[in-house]
């Protein structure tokens, strides 16, 4: 090896210690008018196209399988899956019945069609779940096969009107998040060690491949987690009762996700969570969770960093969110940073709502967050926040977050929860560039809680039907 490259390796090393500060990281544009995040919106859009499927039909009763609830279908899936991908693609069609099954893989140019009253239940056996490639809390690690897997494969779709039931509950995979309203009681097995070990060898940056769980440990699957793929449809299937996060697409380019239904009140039960994805739309779905209605991830701490890959461009649009700790999130797991969110034309409100717009992100995880745009909320009701900047959402660390130029317009709040504007920063790395445009939002408590934030901007304010300035958020009034 060559001197030269020796000293750039070593070099690389010591930069990769070093913890990254805000001050650090060069600043992007701040938007100066609405038209230019609306520019920048549509450039997104017309990057996003949703795959096609060859027009050919493999209906998975012609395989063996059985829609009855009692016979295990998961060798008829596989037959049919994988017929079509070797066959060029097309729709593995499930017709009218319940049917149970193991995890399914799907492979490259299949489209999964769930038929109108069509329903996948999946297994409750553990030991029907291989070990593949997952990413559990942004952490990276072999795990239980998420329901509906697929790892590095392009063109896949899952359509129709049916129904995909992860068939939890307080009796089945809830009880190992270890909660009592969950189902656990004392003394029986729970997450907590194997959360904690999976932390550990991130920190030490084990191999992901050789941090094995699975069969005798606890971190509950995910219902449909495609890894490293791109050209993704999602598309009207309704989905409930998953073991953990629903949708979580991870290191994925070019989603579509439309017309889903998504309902459970399951521990940690995260709608749409894309994690480290690029080019993502989540269009007319509808959302009711025990969890964050879409959050938006891109890895935790180590993973996140090492991976390089920030969420980026991502437009949800025409979206209804009930229950969940957060309408639209960005965090936790954010350490690779996220750029270049728009959320338009979205209404959310119920009394278990906790925050419509919640950024949260902590010097554990380091990263930018930056260009966010939130246009046309209708909101009735929820319990803590409108809008939520938190940078101190987990333990801290040595890499101090940032979070810039985000713009929320056109916010319509009949009944608030305990703030309107709620901002918790480091001194050394504010809050910047927030800016709120013809916005009204009723009924809160407090107004504005803030400590350290910088070039905020208010236009045509109102809140609790006094008009509020940026010197009123700077003065925390």
């Amino acid at each position: 090896m060559s001197i030269r490259r020796l000293i750039i390796m070593a070099a690389v090393a010591l930069s990769a210690m070093q913890p990254v500060s805000a001050q650090s990281i060069k600043g992007a544009k701040t938007w100066q008018t609405s038209a230019e995040p609306l520019k920048a919106m549509a450039l997104v859009r017309a990057k996003i196209k949703a795959p096609i499927f060859k027009n050919k039909d493999y209906l998975v009763t012609a395989f063996g399988a059985k829609g009855d609830g009692n016979t295990k279908n998961t060798e008829a899936f596989k037959k049919a899956i994988e017929a079509c991908h070797a066959n060029g693609g097309g729709r593995v069609v499930v017709p009218a019945g319940r049917f149970l099954t193991g995890p399914i893989y799907i492979k490259s140019n299949v489209n999964l069609h769930l038929s109108e009253n069509a329903t996948i239940v999946f297994s409750r056996d553990s030991k029907d779940y291989p070990l593949v490639l997952t990413r559990w809390e942004g952490m990276d690690c072999m795990n239980f096969s998420p329901q509906l897997y697929a790892y590095g494969e392009s063109n896949i779709a899952i359509t129709g009107t049916g129904t995909l039931d992860g068939n939890a509950d307080n009796s089945n995979w809830w009880p190992w998040k270890g909660r009592a309203d969950h189902g656990w009681k004392k003394g029986e097995p729970n997450q907590f060690a194997d959360r904690e070990a999976l932390h550990k060898q991130m920190a030490a940056r084990i191999d992901p491949k050789k941090r094995v769980y699975g069969e005798g440990h606890y971190l509950r699957p995910y219902m449909l987690q495609p890894y490293n793929c791109k050209n993704l449809l999602i598309s009207g299937v309704k989905m409930i009762n998953s073991p953990m996060w629903f949708i979580s697409p991870v290191m994925c380019d070019n989603i579509t996700i439309e017309k889903v239904n998504i309902q459970s009140h399951g521990p940690n039960t995260d709608g749409c969570d894309p994690d480290a994805c690029r080019n993502v739309l989540i269009k007319d779905c509808f959302f009711d969770t025990g969890d964050d209605c879409i959050a938006i991830k891109s890895g935790r701490d180590e993973d996140g960093r090492d991976n390089k890959r920030p969420a980026e461009n991502h437009i949800i649009e025409g979206c209804i969110m009930k229950d969940g700790h957060g309408g639209v999130v960005l965090g936790s797991e954010i350490a690779g940073g996220a750029r270049n969110i728009f959320a338009v034309n979205c209404e959310m409100s119920s009394p278990n709502l906790d925050i419509i717009l919640r950024l949260k992100t902590s010097s554990s995880r380091g990263g930018v967050i930056e260009n966010i745009f939130m246009k046309d909320i209708k909101v009735g009701t929820y319990k803590i926040a409108a809008v939520h900047c938190n940078m101190f959402y987990e333990k801290p660390g040595s890499h101090i977050p940032a979070i810039r130029n985000v713009w929320v317009e056109n916010m319509t709040v009949k009944d608030g929860g305990q703030y309107g504007i709620f901002v918790n920063a480091y001194k050394e790395s504010p809050v910047t560039g927030l800016k709120l445009v013809n916005c009204t939002i009723d009924g809160v408590e407090t107004p504005v809680k803030a400590d350290f934030v910088k070039d905020i901007k208010f236009s045509n304010v109102t809140i609790n039907g006094k008009s509020v300035t940026a010197d009123a958020l700077l003065s925390g009034k």
